[in-house]
């Protein structure tokens, strides 16, 4: 096991410099003059832009910026805003608790939905629920998010007014941000009607973020089902006389959920793809809709920062489903 956690750690190294290189020159091939941005309306002179430009380095060669930036990434300094003046990594720790609340909450709902959903079409392959099931999820995995969202607010938000458009919580309400997820910080302030506010505010864009991951989750579970449900030990199983619910909990799902459970990591780098669409239309303050200012603004320290967290966490969430394989099915070992 710990030579197969060594073996992972090492491998992840290459990934996590070509993510830098990838970070680095993304923003930089974007059009427009950060320093321009950061002077705004009143403009600067063409002594002032070459001193700011010196002051954050802009007028070295590319290859020495990034070098400089490396070599300040080493010493764990992500660097401060160029708007905010702020230290990345402290917007990061900010508003990241805002997008692993909407995160957790849609890929509980795609989980909790899309497995079961999986298994019924497959145990009823060719009927109409699991061409219903299947066709819709097919449809869900199309549909474009921001699409989507749009629609659930003119429905649920503009014409039935079942939920508020965007935001966390009503301005109502205002309490100390202990956790930074809202759900708990309002059930624990104790204000009548917060923990209602919250919630409702979170069910639109959890929603729509989980469409994808739901989709994906619903078809793989069907199609692991599948495989397994032929196998020997399957039959072996009915054979004996086990109860149906038996056979397919035990010993069809449970070697059935390796795949799947592959999948539901995976679809952690999807959440946060579709955190950026999803928190820019909700406005939602989180890390996408951050993200999506900052490459407006040509905030570069948090653009660049910004994505080596964010695949930094994602390379973490999927060497932690490696190691799952072996609770799962005890069968696998990692020596």
């Amino acid at each position: 096991m710990i030579r197969f956690i060594l073996g992972k750690l090492l491998y992840l190294v290459p990934t996590f410099i070509g993510i830098t290189i990838i970070a680095f020159g993304f923003v930089r091939v974007l059009p427009g003059d950060p320093v321009l941005l950061m002077a705004g309306e009143r403009g600067v002179s063409a002594e002032r832009h070459a001193e700011l430009a010196a002051q954050f380095g802009f007028d070295k060669p590319i290859w020495q910026q990034y070098l400089d930036f490396m070599g300040r990434l080493l010493q764990g300094d992500l660097g401060n805003s160029l708007v905010t003046k702020k230290p990345v990594l402290t917007e990061f720790l900010a508003l990241f608790p805002a997008t692993v609340e909407l995160g957790l909450v849609a890929i509980i709902i795609a989980t909790v939905i899309g497995v079961p959903v999986g298994v019924i079409a497959a145990i009823k392959r060719g009927s109409w629920f699991d061409q219903f099931s299947m066709t819709a999820a097919l449809v869900g995995f199309s549909m474009p998010i921001f699409w989507w969202g749009l629609l659930l607010i003119i429905l649920f938000s503009g014409i039935l007014q079942w939920t508020p458009v965007s935001g966390r919580i009503s301005l109502l309400y205002f309490f100390p941000q202990v956790t930074g997820f809202m759900l708990i910080d309002s059930l624990i302030s104790g204000q009548k009607g917060a923990f209602t506010s919250a919630l409702s505010h979170l069910i639109l864009p959890s929603i729509v973020l989980a469409t994808i991951p739901l989709a994906v989750i619903a078809r793989q579970t069907r199609s692991a089902m599948l495989e397994v449900m032929g196998e020997d030990y399957v039959r072996t199983a009915r054979a004996k006389g086990l109860p149906p619910s038996r056979v397919v909990g035990v010993h069809a799902l449970r070697n059935a959920m390796i795949p799947v459970i592959t999948t539901i990591g995976l679809q952690i780098g999807v959440l946060m793809a579709g955190a950026i669409l999803t928190e820019t239309i909700f406005s939602w303050p989180g890390i996408g809709k951050w993200m999506i200012d900052s490459i407006s603004r040509r905030d570069y320290p948090v653009v660049q920062s910004g994505l080596l967290l964010i695949a930094g966490l994602v390379m973490m969430v999927n060497l932690i489903v490696d190691l799952t394989y072996g609770l799962i099915n005890p069968r696998i070992r990692h020596k």
